[in-house]
């Protein structure tokens, strides 16, 4: 059974994951709704691996935000070229990068 069956957002309205906006007080509530629900879905980290996956760009996937995942990336791509032996690829970096982010969202 693929993981997204198991997500907590499955019976929530899918607009709630995609604020018509990223700024102002509405989306931010919306977007804090949204991250309330993945905080207590059981495979929010899947859901971030695959958001960073794939590149999607716009909602709420795993507990984050655009920016977040944007900020994901880019220490993913930082440590990917400072990694002196370059066996790990961007995407595996990117995949550590969501764990640890899951990390700190569960220790909150």
């Amino acid at each position: 059974m693929e993981w997204w069956r198991h997500a907590a957002c499955v019976d929530e309205d899918p607009e709630l994951f995609f604020p018509v906006g990223v700024a102002g007080p509405a989306a931010q509530e919306q977007q804090a709704r949204a991250k309330q629900v993945c905080a207590r879905c059981p495979v929010s980290g899947e859901c971030l691996e695959y958001a960073l996956g794939v590149g999607v760009t716009h909602g709420v996937w795993g507990g984050t935000n655009e920016e977040e995942r944007r900020a994901l990336h880019r220490r993913a791509r930082r440590h990917a070229r400072q990694a002196s032996s370059g066996s790990r690829s961007e995407e595996r970096s990117a995949s550590h990068a969501a764990s640890r982010w899951s990390d700190q969202r569960a220790s909150r």
